[in-house]
């Protein structure tokens, strides 16, 4: 790639970022049918919501519409997500039991059913990005793009879905589905999707695709091994902790961080790729493949939790496909972007994910000094929020001051996933405290 194209593209992504301009009708179109949503939200469910929960709703309608201006494949997303969770919610007809009974809902629209189908989604789509990697085809990049939206879809749809279910159980149970293991992974892969299409249409690459579903895979393959091990697709009621209201906004601000922060390594991952595709020394290549192997290798903590055979598998697999780009590393380099681009996006979605997890934690000492009359403890859970915000305020204070770049940058975004990994699973497997309800 020369210089114009790096600069037309990084120019291209600039321009994108302030949206299309003047506000059209479509824009107004869809500000009106949001605030039509909301407004039927409230007249219908305001028996179930407080004060603060209704604030939540409203000050969604213009971060929305803001959004939908600023990247128009939003609109559509959350137009296509709304028509499916109210097709599958009128399904029910008010009864739980049509989820086995009614063909729509048991094997497309009920919670679990469409939460099965993200996942297949999201594993195909995976496998289509790294076929048009390898292969340089430009259809099968197209597919794992177009399955990626569609795992997107059924996902949100799911967690809606399954946000309705809870109050079908009961009143008393119904809650926003953030609230276990089980729900936040599936957000976490929403997230990391979601953000990952965003930059996938910001910069006119689809070559990221087979990166990023790297880290959305590994959640899936959690996802179905924490289902089937402890049936935590079951809606239980909430613990006392989780009874508030703080929790719709810390949670959801918390697993943006999760996910930027995620897509932000495999993105140096690329980069690595690429800075090293002529390397002829194995020990040059050493320290990528060891990273790499520590990541597979995470997981396999759970041995303690049963299933050591599915995660020694995963691990086994694991280890021989990441040995299997080091080693095609050449072959992928070609079509990546340039490190001009991986480096921005690598930036960029740190940056995001500070600004989004310093709220988190914000609004977890806000929420810490309601429930238990502190903002702070020292509690393992929010000591190791704590070490993962000074390591990215660390990495974007170099950059700034320093210019940090380059091979350093992207070892320090793959070791930030490490980090970050034992803060969100390690701290709830291996430390107890406040946040033990959190525990595998």
């Amino acid at each position: 790639m020369n210089t114009t194209t790096i600069s037309e593209n990084l120019a291209h992504s600039r321009s994108y970022a302030v949206g299309a301009g003047r506000l059209s009708w479509v824009d107004l179109a869809f500000a009106v049918l949001l605030a039509l949503g909301a407004g039927y939200a409230t007249a219908r469910f305001s028996a179930f919501m407080d004060v603060y929960e209704l604030t939540i709703l409203w000050c969604c309608v213009p971060s929305i519409v803001f959004l939908g201006w600023l990247w128009p494949a939003l609109r559509v997303y959350l137009i296509g997500v709304a028509a499916l969770a109210l097709l599958g919610i009128s399904a029910y007809q008010g009864s739980l039991a049509r989820a086995e009974e009614a063909f729509l809902l048991k094997y497309f629209l009920s919670s679990q059913s469409a939460i099965l189908w993200m996942c297949a989604f999201f594993a195909i789509a995976s496998a289509a990005y790294w076929v048009g990697l390898f292969a340089r085809g430009a259809t099968a990049l197209w597919m794992g793009s177009v399955l990626t939206w569609s795992a997107s879809v059924m996902g949100l749809t799911g967690l809606l879905v399954r946000w309705y279910e809870s109050y079908l159980i009961s009143p008393d149970i119904g809650y926003i589905p953030v609230s276990n293991l089980y729900e936040v992974f599936i957000l976490f892969t929403l997230v990391t999707a979601l953000f990952y299409l965003f930059y996938e249409r910001r910069y006119q690459t689809r070559t990221l695709g087979g990166f990023v579903s790297i880290i959305i895979v590994a959640a899936v393959g959690f996802l179905l091994w924490y289902s089937a091990t402890r049936s935590a697709h079951e809606i239980q009621p909430l613990v006392p902790a989780l009874q508030s209201w703080w929790m719709k906004i810390h949670v959801p601000a918390n697993f943006i961080g999760y996910g930027t922060f995620s897509i932000a390594a495999m993105v140096g991952f690329a980069y690595l790729i690429k800075v090293k595709a002529d390397a002829q020394s194995i020990w040059s290549l050493a320290p990528l493949f060891i990273l790499g192997v520590l990541l597979c290798a995470e997981p396999l903590v759970f041995r303690r939790s049963g299933l050591p055979d599915y995660w020694a598998f995963y691990f086994g697999i694991s280890a021989v496909f990441v040995g299997g780009i080091i080693a095609m590393r050449r072959r992928i380099a070609e079509v990546l972007p340039s490190l001009e681009v991986l480096d921005d996006v690598m930036y960029r979605a740190i940056a995001i994910g500070f600004a989004f997890f310093t709220v988190a934690t914000i609004l977890g000492a806000l929420w810490a000094a309601e429930a238990w009359g502190t903002y702070w403890q020292w509690d393992p859970k929010e000591t190791w929020a704590l070490i993962v915000w000074l390591n990215y305020a660390a990495w974007l204070h170099l950059r700034m001051v320093k210019g940090l770049r380059g091979h350093f940058a992207a070892y320090w975004s793959l070791i930030g996933l490490l980090i970050t990994g034992f803060a969100f699973l390690g701290v709830n497997m291996f430390l107890s405290g406040l946040h033990s309800y959190g525990q595998l």
